[in-house]
């Protein structure tokens, strides 16, 4: 991730300080959701190479010196010349090489979800932080809502629009009511994408009435815990 997302998530204060303005609204905020939705998703993670020191390089005298005994034995009975590729200088680098993919993790398909949305800033001002949840509710109990919230750094201008793209181990919840047991076809759950924090590179942030950073602090503390090399993250 370029540093200019980085450094905006960093700086979001837990609590209100360094005289940023915090606007609580009853209204929608000025960050409005073209469009949204989220499918299935199948990962595969890199391939990570552990910082292993290189293999010490062979000195050329010894190297020499071992090919002409061998080759000098081989001659003395009769047998053929092996060619230089299969020195005992030759085995023990492929031996070693061995050795050093057998201790490498190995690339791994990942199963999980992918949330998709598009933002248009209606706003005169540049944002460049977003907290948003996708959420999913029950039909027959509304009550009943999956929340599945991220964090996103961004550069937008005012007029412009952006596409998030956010990856998550969680999906749809599983778990059904009793009202839609009932049903003999079960309806999939409602829909919709709520914006709950905005913050503005001029400092001011603009945060949903009902919705407090006090609910993610730890989850926000774990995704500030690695590097990003994404711009959304999951809370």
């Amino acid at each position: 991730m370029r540093s200019w997302f980085i450094l905006p998530l960093l700086l979001i204060p837990i609590a209100v300080a360094h005289n940023q303005t915090l606007v609580i609204s009853e209204g929608k905020s000025d960050l409005a959701v073209v469009s949204h939705k989220w499918t299935k998703t199948r990962r595969v993670t890199a391939k990570v190479t552990p910082n292993l020191p290189p293999p010490p390089a062979p000195s050329l005298a010894d190297t020499a010196r071992r090919n002409a005994e061998r080759s000098e034995r081989i001659t003395d009975s009769g047998g053929p010349r092996q060619p230089a590729g299969l020195s005992i200088d030759a085995r023990a680098a492929a031996l070693e090489k061995i050795s050093r993919d057998a201790g490498t993790p190995q690339s791994k398909l990942i199963d999980g979800f992918t949330y998709q949305l598009k933002l248009k800033n209606e706003s005169k001002k540049q944002i460049e932080v977003v907290f948003w949840e996708y959420q999913f509710i029950d039909v027959a109990t509304p009550d009943i809502v999956t929340r599945r919230q991220f964090l996103c750094g961004l550069d937008l201008k005012p007029g412009k629009e952006k596409e998030l793209i956010a990856f998550s181990l969680s999906g749809p919840s599983r778990v059904v009511s009793v009202q839609s047991l009932a049903n003999k076809i079960e309806k999939p759950p409602q829909e919709r994408v709520l914006i709950n924090r905005v913050q503005y590179v001029d400092g001011t942030i603009w945060q949903r009435q009902d919705w407090s950073f006090a609910e993610i602090r730890l989850s926000y503390k774990s995704a500030m815990a690695t590097p990003w090399t994404e711009v959304c993250r999951g809370l």
